[in-house]
């Protein structure tokens, strides 16, 4: 098969989908490998350490898209990419389709196969391919709310420790899962005084365990979560519903009851935001204020540190992508019944319930589809 890496273009994003240590592996198999000219450089690999790998270094994105078999990026393909997709053709990247319509549609028209790297699933229920930027992803959270909380960032001017005869931050995170737990393990580190909340009781006698009184747990419901905003100085959203739009868990109406210069941090922003008044933001320009309370949503998070998330990811999605290398996506997802639900497009068929409950659309089933 030949496997295609164009560069990444979304704003501020330095992430490769291929690292040299995956295309080596994948050469090794068989298989050829073409990365565009530079495209790992904002990860810190360059094209040499592709070619020393066996990959061919290709001058532009078209080139790729019109001879690769498959194509495997980091983010959704932009409106400029997706025309590029054709019929036939194998898409592997993250998508988040539930929140873009537009999106959606042109995967469709395209009649290429895409699967989606936030949908495929393991043995215990997770999500091991959004699992790592998830840990990025939440470790980041709490040092971007706590930049944002500074007044020259139109914060309120607090300091998530605090200093000795002064209150650290209050910090609620909402979502006890791999994002809050890393953000939690960040907040707490920083000396911050921090409350996790989630739905799932097992959950949160885990945390309460490994923390080992170093936080607050608390049931999450629409009660509780009124009561901390007018607190807390920060909320972080780590809310994840796999596939689907994130619930919203703050109102506008509720932005009233929070002190003034406090942060709102969407980890769910991907997904369509957990409050209601988010909407994606990029790193060159992360914040805005609503009411006056500070918003930090940037929607690729994990790209301010594309080295680290970049291994991280490629560590993750290598087995995935050699699968369907060897044996064709077909095959590749009828032995593997984890990959089969990254499965959300196939020849002009939505393929994933969540995003045609989510956009009103009709879905094929994913067992027809690889028939």
């Amino acid at each position: 098969m030949k496997i295609g890496c164009p560069t990444e273009i979304k704003p501020q994003e330095y992430r490769v989908g291929v690292t040299p240590n995956a295309a080596g592996e994948a050469v090794a198999r068989g298989h050829s490998v073409i990365i565009q000219k530079g495209a790992g450089l904002g990860a810190g690999f360059t094209d040499e350490d592709y070619t020393a790998a066996g990959a061919t270094i290709i001058d532009t994105a078209e080139e790729i898209f019109a001879t690769a078999d498959m194509i495997v990026k980091v983010k959704e393909p932009q409106a400029v990419e997706r025309k590029m997709l054709r019929e036939g053709q194998l898409l592997f990247t993250y998508l988040h389709l539930a929140p873009d319509p537009a999106q959606t549609q042109d995967l469709l028209a395209s009649g290429c196969t895409a699967i989606a790297y936030e949908t495929v699933t393991d043995s215990r229920g997770g999500l091991p391919l959004l699992a790592p930027m998830s840990e990025v992803a939440g470790r980041l959270a709490p040092q971007s709310g706590a930049w944002a909380l500074q007044k020259a960032n139109g914060g309120s001017g607090v300091l998530m420790g605090g200093v000795p005869g002064v209150r650290p931050a209050n910090v609620a995170i909402i979502g006890g899962g791999v994002v809050g737990t890393a953000a939690a393990r960040v907040a707490v580190g920083m000396g911050a005084n921090v409350t996790v909340l989630d739905r799932s009781v097992p959950r949160l006698s885990y945390l309460d365990d490994v923390f080992m009184g170093r936080l607050t747990t608390q049931y999450s419901d629409k009660g509780a979560v009124q009561e901390l905003l007018s607190t807390t100085d920060m909320v972080i959203g780590a809310v994840l519903v796999p596939g689907a739009a994130a619930p919203q868990l703050v109102t506008r109406e509720q932005l009233g009851s929070m002190k003034p210069g406090s942060v709102l941090v969407d980890v769910a922003i991907d997904q369509g935001g957990c409050f209601e008044t988010s909407k994606a933001t990029t790193h060159q320009d992360p914040i805005y204020d609503v009411d006056g309370i500070i918003h930090y949503c940037v929607a690729n998070m994990p790209g301010a540190v594309a080295r680290t998330s970049t291994i991280a990811l490629g560590n993750a999605t290598m087995p995935f992508m050699l699968a369907l290398a060897d044996k064709g996506w077909k095959q590749a997802c009828a032995d593997d019944p984890h990959l089969l639900n990254g499965l959300n497009v196939h020849a002009g068929k939505l393929t994933y319930y969540a995003v045609g409950e989510a956009l009103g659309l009709d879905v094929l089933s994913p067992q027809l589809a690889i028939k």
